[in-house]
């Protein structure tokens, strides 16, 4: 009898023990499966540690493993999606580094100007669109370049058409036309008459109305701060919307511009400048879960409700991870398109003209005072070498007067033409160099021009320089400015070819590494967000962007046809062709 109980006993025992054992080896199973898997890839990590692999493991929104097909296939569950890739190439979730995201969202719904061949078609295209128009009702284009249109208008000052011909053509609309750079716009006689100007109109501070030379007349052309002048007039005239049709309107722009990026392989993007009222829209479709890429904000408001607000505004990682607002930006000068980028010597088409200080320095060095004690990264808009030159030494100065803040990961935008004594100082003070290389194969035809050849050599667009003396260089497209594609800008960073075939001083081409570096874990850190994305390392974010191809190995003339075929954002597929 003792033996049968003992005997139940150990049984007992045994159960037990199985059933502990079945229960944790099922638990410690289900924890190894992963919620999707990569399988059969060319994996570029931009992990030195682990370069190259075949298949990644996601769990949740988070990598969770980094291997070889086989391996990663062990982790496969009755759940787990499964996508095979067949041999394409995945890289970290790329990363848009300057952008202006609702003027992305914003150009869907305006005239495309940028593929007209002169300022003929310009006009056509806008009394197309006058032909639907409601009376008085505002028409606006964009893209237009007339350094890149196939004949000069005439007449023309400085290249720029004379507003009557559109003025004929469209007399009861009101029209603006912006530039491609946003730095200049032209409109016609209807929107000078609503916004009271004449002839007699002083130019603004920090701004130019472009007129006729004999005459004093205005042509139609304002630059940089001048466009204030008609921006009033617009603003005038959309003052008798609700506040709901704004946000709806601005919401709109917002989910054209998520539906671009993500199907052009973006995961994160980092908003050029972007106002405080804007943000709390933001904050809506984010909360709402409406919003697919990561998106960093740089405020654009001005010193005054910087001061009053801007401490309200930081976030970090708002809705798991999809909106970061920690940045001011400011812009000290204008775009070389326009002439209005601020040079050190005067222009070589344009006598006695050096550019436009848009932002004055006494206002610039209140920025970083405000961005110091707040805790935030400045970011400013410079392309001029004296542009640049003037943000270095407010840089310099902050970073005197605050020894104990040592790593602000402050930016130049742009940072296109510099003096040679200047581009060192970007790797001595740690200023990171955020730059657009499209800029230099589409500005190209042109910079010589207005530059001269020995300064162009000596710093447009001098990205083997800069990284050589120890700057960091992040990359974007400055979208609308430029197709927000990044496939275009990686291929104009290693090849700088323009579209006649010929190099543009190709010795500061990137290496195909440092042009993706530059569009990911670069990114990154220029965000301060290099420890969760940039790289595709197990517990950073699941964000990648699949391609059709390898980037970094086919060659120069191939790289344009890469396709994007999934985007992925936090272990979802948002994007696939």
């Amino acid at each position: 009898m003792k033996r049968s109980i003992q005997m139940f006993k150990l049984i007992g025992i045994y159960l037990t023990v199985l059933i502990l054992t079945a229960t944790l080896f099922t638990a410690c199973s289900s924890e190894e499966k992963a919620d999707m898997v990569l399988l059969n890839a060319k994996v570029i990590t931009v992990d030195d540690t682990n370069p190259e692999a075949e298949a990644v493991a996601v769990k949740g929104d988070t990598i969770y493993a980094v291997g070889t097909t086989d391996e990663i296939r062990n982790m496969i569950g009755d759940a787990t999606e499964v996508i095979d890739l067949e041999g394409k190439t995945v890289v970290p979730g790329l990363i848009e580094s300057h952008a202006h995201f609702l003027g992305l969202g914003k150009a869907k719904t305006r005239i495309d100007l940028s593929n007209a061949n002169n300022w003929d078609e310009i006009v056509l295209l806008v009394l197309k669109a006058a032909e639907t128009a409601k009376p008085g009702e505002w028409i606006l284009g964009r893209g237009w370049h007339q350094e890149k249109w196939e004949t000069a208008p005439i007449p023309n000052v400085d290249g720029y058409p004379y507003h009557t011909m559109l003025s004929n053509a469209v007399k009861f609309n009101p029209v603006i036309l912006t530039h491609a750079s946003g730095h200049a716009i032209i409109v016609n006689q209807k929107a000078m008459e609503l916004a009271g100007i004449d002839d007699n109109t002083p130019d603004p501070d920090g701004g130019r109305i472009v007129r006729d030379s004999t005459t004093g007349a205005a042509i139609g052309v304002f630059e940089e701060n001048a466009e204030q002048l008609i921006d009033a007039a617009y603003d005038k005239a959309m003052s008798s919307r609700t506040p709901e049709t704004v946000k709806e309107e601005v919401k709109s722009f917002i989910h054209l511009a998520d539906q671009e990026c993500l199907s052009k392989g973006i995961t994160s993007l980092y908003d050029a400048s972007t106002s405080m009222d804007s943000i709390d829209i933001y904050k809506e479709v984010v909360d709402a879960g409406e919003l697919g890429i990561r998106l960093n904000i740089m405020i654009s408001d001005p010193n005054k409700k910087l001061k009053e607000r801007v401490k309200n505004y930081k976030l970090i990682g708002y809705g798991n991870n999809h909106l970061t607002v920690r940045a001011i930006k400011k812009f000290i000068d204008g775009a070389l398109g326009s002439r209005g980028a601020w040079m050190l010597q005067e222009y070589s088409d344009l006598p006695g003209h050096f550019g436009l200080n848009v932002d004055p320095i006494p206002e610039m060095r209140e920025t970083a005072e405000i961005a110091m004690e707040n805790g935030f990264q400045l970011c400013t808009h410079a392309i001029g070498d004296r542009g640049n030159r003037e943000t270095l030494n407010i840089y310099e100065r902050a970073f005197k007067n605050h020894p104990d803040k040592t790593d602000v990961r402050w930016r130049i935008e742009h940072a296109q033409h510099l003096s040679a004594r200047d581009i060192p100082r970007f790797g001595e003070l740690n200023v990171i160099a955020s730059m657009q290389t499209c800029h230099c194969t589409s500005d190209a035809p042109y910079v010589i021009k207005r530059l001269g050849e020995a300064r162009a050599e000596e710093g447009a667009y001098v990205w083997r320089k800069l990284m050589d003396s120890g700057a960091l260089i992040c990359n974007g497209t400055d979208s609308p400015v430029e197709d927000v594609n990044p496939i275009k800008n990686y291929y104009a960073a290693v090849t700088r070819k323009l579209k006649d075939g010929t190099e543009f001083f190709p010795d500061q081409k990137m290496t195909r590494m440092e042009a993706l570096k530059s569009y990911t874990i670069n990114g990154a850190y220029a965000a301060f967000q290099e420890k969760e994305k940039g790289s595709i390392t197990p517990g950073k974010l699941a964000d990648f962007t699949i391609l059709s191809q390898d980037i970094t190995t086919v060659p120069d003339d191939e790289i344009l046809n890469t396709e994007v075929v999934y985007t992925i954002v936090g272990g979802k597929v948002l994007y696939k062709k």
